[in-house]
């Protein structure tokens, strides 16, 4: 008798943070453009409007990845020079999925960058969901260093 792996909804939440040697506004100006991600996150291929919207609460964006697959995201929250909050509605193996990307001045010259999520899988086994939070982990640290990189240049 064979033993299926039992499929269940999962929660976690996964965080990173990374320094880097730029002022805050040159941070916020990188990541602020919604639409700039092929040039730091990876695997992003490329990254279109959905709305008129371009900043703040009601810009949507669609992320095509390396493979094909597709993201749509929405701002729902955003303070100038000080994060932004979106929820991903579709392209995810989850029932929701809410990330925000915030900044902080350590000093004129030093910002520190925290990309942190809360994410609800649809239905998996505990192993599938444990490789996606690992995934997810090293996604958004892979990425933070690309954008440490771009910004230090």
């Amino acid at each position: 008798m064979t033993k299926t792996a039992q499929k269940s909804f999962y929660t976690n939440t996964v965080r990173r943070c990374i320094s880097v040697n730029a002022s805050k506004e040159e941070v916020w100006r990188k990541i602020s453009n919604i639409v700039g991600l092929p040039s730091w996150v990876i695997d992003v291929k490329k990254t279109t409007y959905l709305s008129k919207k371009r900043r703040n609460v009601g810009a949507i964006r669609k992320i095509t990845f390396a493979d094909g697959n597709t993201i749509e995201e929405h701002v729902v929250a955003w303070k100038e020079r000080e994060y932004f909050t979106y929820i991903a509605t579709e392209g995810l193996p989850l029932r929701a999925y809410v990330a925000t990307i915030s900044i902080n001045a350590k000093n004129k010259n030093t910002t520190q960058i925290t990309w942190q999520s809360y994410f609800n899988s649809k239905k998996m086994t505990a192993k599938q969901f444990t490789e996606f939070v690992k995934f997810m982990g090293i996604f958004y640290e892979t990425s933070l260093k690309n954008l440490k990189k771009i910004l230090e240049k």
